[in-house]
């Protein structure tokens, strides 16, 4: 039988283009000599039975970086990190309680350059076994499953546009129920939907 996360791994192998949240705002004008943080997030995906899904998280509202918004489990990359698969995985388990054992890396995807200065690479990822979610105090206001389908299907995500420093920024979305998941979380699901619906 096949592995039908296979189409994920071909997808990822595929993938060689960095992103940003400056993609659809060309006009958008970077400072020269600018240091990005470097951060990891994973992306796990748990397959039940014939359905997959990926998890997500609520941020806290009181977070100082994206604050109340929707994105995978991950943050900055510490000097104890020994890369930023480490870092992910470290992340992972902080924020929803996903155990690194209980986590098969399949690949990276590109980094992608956030608005606040990181330098994201997300960490693809098949979840072994279900596990008790955990959301991190402080952090993690909820921890959701999304069906990986939905995710993969570029139709199911729109342009959207907001004024953001005195400018239209404009951004992708993929909503799911009372979910708006949108900005670099939104923009790393678009390339690996466009991944695997090119492979």
């Amino acid at each position: 039988m096949a592995d039908p996360l296979d189409r994920i791994r071909v997808a990822l192998a595929g993938l060689g283009q960095a992103s940003s949240d400056f993609d659809l705002n060309p006009e958008a004008v970077l400072p020269p000599g600018r240091k990005l943080r470097p951060a990891g997030v994973l992306v796990p995906i748990l397959y039940q039975g014939s359905v997959a899904s990926v998890y997500l998280t609520k941020r806290s509202s009181a977070l100082k970086h994206h604050p109340g918004q929707i994105a995978f489990p991950g943050g900055k990359q510490d000097e104890s990190d020994a890369d930023i698969t480490a870092a992910a995985l470290r992340e992972a388990h902080e924020e929803i309680g996903l155990k690194p054992e209980n986590v098969e890396v399949l690949g990276l995807m590109p980094a992608h350059e956030t608005v606040t200065a990181f330098r994201v690479t997300p960490v693809v990822a098949r979840v072994r076994a279900p596990f008790q979610l955990r959301p991190e105090a402080g952090e993690v206001d909820e921890v959701f499953s999304v069906p990986l389908d939905h995710l993969l299907n570029s139709a199911r995500f729109s342009v959207q546009s907001r004024r953001w420093q005195g400018r239209m920024r404009h951004y992708y979305t993929v909503p799911f129920g009372p979910y708006y998941i949108w900005g670099a979380t939104a923009r790393i699901l678009r390339a690996l939907a466009d991944a695997t619906e090119t492979e």
